[in-house]
């Protein structure tokens, strides 16, 4: 039986991954094993890259280390390293450079790298390996919210306006457009109307739709299955685009996948993340929109017309509340503001 497209991409995070442990210290790949049920592939693999990164500041800058090759670094290097030598770590990453290449880490890269030395360091304490955790002793950088950027109403409908007609394009884009006109305003009007990631956009299959029920079955960020329902625009848009996919042959071990490309092969992330940003650029709005701001477009409307917070983080798929109501406080706090004449203290002042 074929592999799903999300069991493809364990495959290839996993294949990424034994790369990469090739150049850690051996002890690290029990950590991997270890934790490979309790966690996406993703993020194994995004903790493996910030692992490399840690254990080569560690050989490059600790006397002890500089002549021991990185993969026969021992366990007990682990109780060696103490708050002050993560702290030091953590600053200087702020700005480093790798392969010749100038790269920078701002709050959020700086709390994941943080979090993947918390994660081993857990592991191997619990393991009773080591007998010393450090990594929890640090403090998380304060990460300061940045003002979520959404589309507004009139935006929204003019974006989809310009994905169907295709007016402000350029001569080389209209023809890709004629191709393609479906398809895009299809995947435009479903993550703007149900706010699913981009990831489980590019993943739907043909028969993950179900058009008597409106909902169509994803797979979520944390590797369960979910419906998600969709309203009469979407349902438009998509029937649309399966008129067209149904007549196209796709490309061997793409013949599932609901959104193609120009290749016939399944659309990728990245292809997504393009298209976005070539009929957004046709805005007049100084709002740089990538997928994820159409998530939060939609996220803002279902909270601005229902005012459940609890709503909205199941349909965006939050495990955790909180979660959304940090990303949806301006909206709370607008909420607010229009309330502030809500209650009548006395019926003739309100008359006046």
């Amino acid at each position: 039986m074929p592999k799903t497209y999300h069991e493809q991409i364990d495959q290839e995070n996993m294949e990424k991954l034994w790369e990469i442990e090739k150049k850690l210290p051996r002890f690290a790949a029990q950590y991997f094993r270890g934790t490979e049920n309790s966690t996406a592939s993703r993020t194994r693999l995004s903790y493996a890259y910030d692992l490399e990164l840690f254990f080569e500041y560690i050989k490059n800058n600790n006397p002890l280390y500089k002549e021991t090759p990185i993969t026969n670094l021992p366990i007990e290097v682990l109780d060696q390293i103490d708050v002050n030598d993560i702290e030091e770590y953590l600053d200087r990453i702020k700005i480093y450079e790798k392969d010749e290449v100038k790269r920078t880490n701002h709050e959020k890269g700086i709390k994941r790298k943080l979090s993947s030395l918390r994660s081993f360091y857990n592991y191997f304490y619990r393991q009773q390996k080591i007998k010393t955790n450090p990594a929890s002793l640090v403090k998380s950088p304060k990460q300061h919210e940045k003002p979520i950027i959404r589309l507004e109403p009139n935006e929204v409908s003019t974006l989809l306006d310009l994905v169907e007609s295709g007016d402000k394009l350029t001569k080389s884009q209209r023809v890709y457009h004629n191709k393609t006109a479906a398809r895009d305003l299809a995947i435009l009007t479903l993550l703007l109307g149900t706010g699913i990631r981009v990831s489980e956009c590019v993943g739907i299959n043909l028969d993950d739709i179900d058009f008597d029920n409106v909902g169509i079955k994803i797979h979520r960020k944390g590797g369960y299955d979910a419906i998600v329902y969709f309203g009469d625009e979407v349902e438009d848009a998509l029937f649309a685009y399966l008129e067209e996919r149904e007549c196209i042959e796709a490309m061997p071990g793409h013949e599932d996948a609901f959104f193609l490309s120009i290749q016939k092969k399944r659309i990728s992330v990245r292809a997504v993340e393009k298209l976005v940003q070539k009929y957004s650029q046709q805005l007049t709005t100084l709002k740089h929109i990538t997928p994820h701001k159409l998530r939060s477009t939609y996220g803002t409307n279902l909270y601005r017309e229902t005012g459940d917070i609890y709503l909205v983080a199941s349909v965006l798929g939050h495990k955790d509340v909180n979660t959304t109501r940090r990303h949806y406080a301006a909206q709370d706090e607008e909420n607010r503001r229009l309330a502030r004449n809500k209650v009548i203290l006395r019926e003739d002042h309100n008359d006046q």
